[in-house]
């Protein structure tokens, strides 16, 4: 891999894990903890809207996000030309 390519990989990778890691703290942070009282207003199965975020709702999103950064990361390795395949 020629170094200029190498320096874009690495920087569309952070790009990656930046934006990731935004909606990661979002929900997890503002939604559980910031807006809990605002979101609490809301009933969600049963269970007020912030609690919800607090407990469960932030862990499906991290499963969630885990899965899409895999699925990004396949398609920004073939796009370099760095897959496994």
């Amino acid at each position: 891999m020629k170094e200029k390519n190498a320096r874009d990989y690495w920087a569309a990778n952070l790009r990656l894990i930046f934006s990731y890691l935004v909606v990661w703290f979002v929900v997890s942070y503002g939604f559980g903890i910031l807006l809990v009282d605002q979101l609490n207003a809301i009933q969600f199965f049963g269970f007020k809207l912030g609690f919800w975020f607090a407990q469960q709702g932030s862990i499906y999103v991290f499963l969630i996000l885990i899965v899409m950064y895999a699925h990004s990361m396949n398609k920004l390795d073939k796009k370099f030309d760095v897959d496994e395949q």
